[in-house]
């Protein structure tokens, strides 16, 4: 259990690809508890677990953040990551990959806000992303250069249910994949205001295509149950 410690200003002196600037790292460790942290200004993530099942990540204070705050990754079997707050990083919250047979995850009641792109690399910028085998469920997400939501990645995606979300100020409000080896996902009561290039839409690799599937709906998609939400 790691529990109400404060935790700031980490570096990265080493560089490296995200093992090193972390506040909490979790490596091939099991039901983990991670709650009621207050973490800030670190040069990678603030809560990395990598390869460690059953991790929950609740109710932590997030901010100032380089990379994705909240980051469970690789041969994982189960995450919950629940009522969190993250304001100001290059990421929300990313659960991957299926590559690596990491799946099962709870995305839940999370306030996300204020993500930027990364200036070394122009990347991230995402609110939430996942890819196999979860539920992103009653997340507010306020103000993302690029996807408030992004399901999948090329054929990674699978069995993936998008519920009652409040994303607001994005470039784009949900991305989905469209690949031809991507499974299903379920996308309905989300509101959307303010997208700046769609509500919904297809994504071909890190391209969007087609029109706004939140107007349109996705009939032309046999992996994508596209309903009931609202976006202005």
């Amino acid at each position: 259990m790691v529990i109400s410690n404060r935790i700031e200003r980490i570096t990265a002196k080493n560089g490296g690809s995200g093992e090193n600037g972390n506040a909490i790292n979790v490596l091939r460790a099991g039901c983990v508890l991670i709650n009621g942290n207050r973490i800030a200004d670190c040069s990678s993530s603030a809560i990395r677990a990598s390869s460690a099942s059953n991790c929950q990540m609740i109710g932590n204070s997030c901010m100032r953040l380089g990379d994705v705050a909240l980051f469970t990754e690789l041969s994982f079997e189960g995450a919950v990551i629940a009522n969190n707050i993250v304001d100001k990083a290059a990421g929300g919250i990313s659960v991957t990959n299926l590559t690596e047979s990491g799946k099962l995850a709870v995305v839940q009641g999370n306030l996300i806000r204020n993500i930027f792109f990364r200036k070394d690399t122009d990347s991230r910028g995402i609110g939430i992303a996942v890819q196999v085998d979860s539920v992103v469920s009653g997340n507010v997400i306020e103000t993302s250069p690029g996807y408030g939501i992004m399901i999948g990645c090329g054929g990674d995606l699978r069995d993936v249910s998008i519920t009652d979300n409040l994303i607001r100020d994005a470039y784009i409000g949900i991305g989905v994949s469209t690949d031809s080896f991507a499974r299903t996902a379920f996308i309905t009561r989300n509101t959307i205001s303010g997208a700046k290039d769609g509500a919904i839409r297809a994504v071909n690799g890190s391209t969007p295509v087609g029109s706004d599937l939140a107007m349109a709906g996705a009939a032309a998609y046999a992996n994508l149950a596209i309903y009931s939400n609202a976006a202005c």
